[in-house]
């Protein structure tokens, strides 16, 4: 797994998976830990706990929401049955021993920790929900938790980058409206399409949450197949199918 020195604190562990260390097949192959893709439930539950192992906490202690690419947030207190994952794109909470999860295959997954506070926090952003104020959101529930914006550290993980992510003529209209700033996150091709920077955008919000630290592991899923799973990449190779990364927090 790939870690960051702004969310290594005592009594904190994190994570930015990649796809290697699991146990499943194929085009899962090998740490697929969503329970959403087609893969065998076995071998996803085998990667979920692997994961949580290598974090420090219980191989039952990991959380993840069904995440919808929205900007709810919840808050969490145990590590919930897969049949009751509440639909959610934001988690934060307190309690040790618990690591939120978030799973993707080029959004954008960010962890975010208040180490005096000892609080965490998740969020799942793609797209509509980084539009949507999901960052926002999720930094606003730790605040509520005894956070203070100003020491709270965020660490971007690795997520599908401007150079392999092509989007129609139509796509920057809502990102200007909401600022015409927002243009620098896109660069226009000979079709009339456009490449979107959307792990530049995503810290484009969380600097102006006026954060401790934002910082970011780099990396582009679409584009290294050996280490990260794509939806745009298995979407174009024709395959029926993705797996999913998991990036995740806990306090210890």
């Amino acid at each position: 797994m790939i870690r960051l020195d702004a969310l290594d604190a005592p009594g904190i562990a994190h994570g930015f998976f990649t796809r290697d260390g699991g146990v499943s097949d194929g085009i899962y192959a090998s740490l697929n830990c969503g329970w959403g893709s087609g893969d065998e439930p076995d071998a996803v539950a085998e990667n979920r706990a692997r994961a949580a192992s290598l974090l420090g906490v219980a191989r039952d202690a990991l959380a993840t929401n069904n995440q919808v690419h929205g900007v709810s947030v919840v808050t969490v207190e145990r590590a919930w049955p897969r049949g009751e994952r509440p639909k959610a794109d934001g988690m934060v909470t307190k309690q040790r021993g618990v690591a939120l999860g978030i799973l993707t295959a080029d959004c954008v997954p960010v962890l975010f920790a208040d180490p005096d506070a000892s609080v965490i926090g998740a969020a799942h952003a793609g797209w509509r929900g980084a539009l949507g104020g999901v960052l926002d959101t999720t930094v606003r529930a730790m605040v509520a938790l005894g956070a203070s914006a100003q020491r709270i550290h965020a660490g971007v993980g690795p997520a599908i980058a401007q150079a392999s992510y092509e989007v129609g003529p139509e796509f920057p209209a809502p990102f200007l409206a909401q600022n015409a700033t927002h243009a620098r996150f896109f660069v226009t091709l000979p079709n009339g399409k456009y490449r979107f920077d959307l792990p530049g955008y995503v810290r484009s919000r969380l600097d102006g949450l006026g954060l401790a630290v934002v910082s970011a592991t780099g990396g582009d899923t679409a584009a290294e197949p050996t280490r990260f799973f794509s939806y745009r990449r298995a979407r174009l190779a024709g395959e029926p199918d993705y797996g999913r990364l998991l990036s995740a927090i806990a306090l210890l």
